[in-house]
């Protein structure tokens, strides 16, 4: 099993700034995307951003240009760092992370982290 712990939620003002991180942990694995969504009340779940482990990066239209994606392959670890934050960025983000392991796929979600951008 790949276990994922988040951390970097918080509250801010708009135009601040916070950074996600998202560990993933296990045995016997290897990752191949890695990524971030995100859910506001009353709405579905959404990509803000992913990355796989060529480096390739896939934003939605909404936070291109405001927020980054990083992987730090050594310690199987995805950042999201999110600046210039609105109000409409409030939600939970959640981190899945997709790859195989002990010749499976897997396809594993964190607890989510709440982000509140309000003045």
């Amino acid at each position: 099993q790949v276990q994922l712990v988040e951390s970097g939620g918080g509250l801010v003002q708009p135009g601040g700034s916070l950074r996600l991180s998202c560990v993933a942990s296990g045995s016997f694995f290897s990752i191949n995307v890695m990524g971030w969504y995100r859910q506001a009340p009353g709405t579905q779940r959404e990509l803000v951003a992913d990355i796989t482990s060529g480096g390739t990066t896939d934003y939605a239209d909404s936070v291109k240009g405001r927020f980054t994606i990083s992987r730090d392959y050594a310690k199987n670890t995805v950042y999201l760092q999110m600046n210039s934050l609105k109000p409409e960025d409030t939600a939970v983000y959640y981190c899945r992370v997709q790859g195989r392991r002990m010749g499976r796929p897997y396809d594993e979600w964190g607890q989510g982290t709440q982000v509140t951008v309000t003045s």
